[in-house]
């Protein structure tokens, strides 16, 4: 007898292995310093210990693409639950650079599993407008986890606790997914001859898969390069940095959860278009603003790239359904290298915004501020690009079902 899929407890365990990821972001990023102090590590060696997250994210979320057909999303979540496990005791453990550069790694290993697992999982539960209601639920754990771990690794450290004590807390969500999906029946595959890899070779070769990778480039780069630069920027203006990040995340969390409603009347074209627009004016704003009025640009900005990774996702599911589970993996993939090769160029504008305004005279706050604020303005390029791209997508896809409707009559 076939055991039944509990498709609630499998959402929820997927919800909280994103929460792991997201606690593995937010947290480690809260701990740095005291990992740089405890272990007299450099900025540079403290970057090198935070790209072995965004390395060890693609390089599983595109090999579990690959072999998500053969050997299912349960072995895939049973290696993301002993990656975790392996990262999270090791960092606890650490004796130095090494130690840590290799927990990180398989942190960032087990968190691509999760994407790579979780993704086509609900996309085979559900169809249709709930499909992408319940990616787009699904993701606002990212945001809402990196709230909550910037709170909880705020409050820890404030009170006190060591860096060690934080590290434990990831392993309460970790624990937690497991136990839920132990013993559970998991979907097969919703779309017909889906799980051969030469029919996902072959879909991803179409017009509209090469369209949304290289969109996915661009959207990844406008939601985390921006987050990342516009808080050291914002620093120098009067604002917060961190009360900007907690804001983007939570108005993303949020925006997440009534995902359902906006795809439904906008579509998934509409809403990518509309998500560019608020992007880009957003952006702009960081690098013109001061003050409170960052938050204004905040929430602007957090409404414009909220949609844009569980659409993508949800895009290529439902647009391209034959490049299946791999499809999925390498759009997200994608986004990861794209934010990784993006990062050094960012920061090539920074050096030479920098040496120029220091040649006009300006030092201390007001060199960091105008440096940032020209490196933002340049930043809105990807957005703006993706204005035009969408609005191409948009008449694209209106005119394919326009044709369908038509040849069906």
């Amino acid at each position: 007898m076939t055991q039944a899929i509990n498709r609630t407890a499998l959402f929820n365990a997927s919800c909280l292995a994103l929460i792991t990821t997201a606690f593995t972001f937010a947290i480690r990023a809260g701990i740095l310093p005291q990992l740089g102090e405890d272990f007299g590590l450099s900025a540079e060696q403290l970057g090198f210990i935070n790209s072995m997250w965004f390395l060890g994210f693609p390089i599983s979320m595109i090999l579990g693409g690959i072999f998500y057909h053969s050997v299912g999303p349960k072995i895939i979540m049973n290696i993301a639950f002993v990656t975790h496990t392996i990262g999270i005791l090791m960092t606890v453990f650490a004796d130095g650079y090494t130690t840590l550069l290799i927990s990180t790694l398989f942190i960032g290993f087990g968190n691509g599993c999760t994407e790579a697992a979780c993704n086509p999982m609900i996309a085979d539960m559900y169809t249709g407008v709930k499909m992408n209601k319940m990616l787009n639920r699904f993701h606002m754990w990212f945001p809402g986890g990196i709230v909550l771990g910037s709170l909880i690794s705020k409050f820890m450290t404030d009170a006190g606790f060591g860096w060690e004590s934080q590290i434990w807390i990831m392993m309460i969500p970790t624990v937690a997914y497991a136990v839920i999906f132990f013993g559970k029946a998991f979907p097969k595959p919703s779309v017909e001859g889906v799980t051969s890899l030469s029919s996902n070779f072959k879909a991803m070769l179409s017009p509209v898969f090469i369209f949304l990778f290289i969109c996915m480039s661009l959207t990844a780069i406008t939601e985390f390069g921006t987050q990342q630069w516009a808080n050291v920027v914002l620093g120098n203006s009067g604002a917060s940095g961190m009360l900007i990040l907690a804001l983007t995340t939570g108005v993303m969390a949020v925006a997440r959860f009534f995902a359902g409603p906006v795809v439904e009347k906008l579509g998934q074209t509409g809403v990518l278009l509309g998500g560019a627009v608020l992007a880009t004016i957003g952006v702009y704003l960081f690098s013109i603003v001061e003050g409170p009025m960052a938050y204004a640009a905040a929430i602007i900005f957090a409404l414009g790239v909220a949609y844009f990774w569980p659409v993508m996702v949800g895009a290529v599911a439902q647009r391209v359904p034959l490049s299946g589970a791999l499809g999925m993996s390498i759009i997200g993939g994608v986004g990861m290298f794209s934010t990784a090769i993006w990062q050094p160029i960012i920061g090539g504008w920074i050096d030479s915004a920098r040496a120029s305004n220091l040649a006009e005279g300006l030092e201390g706050a007001a060199l960091e501020l105008a440096t940032g604020q020209e490196t933002l303005l340049k930043l809105t390029t990807f957005p703006a690009i993706l204005i035009v791209l969408f609005i191409i997508f948009f008449i694209w896809q209106k005119n394919i079902k326009s044709a369908k409707i038509v040849t069906a009559h």
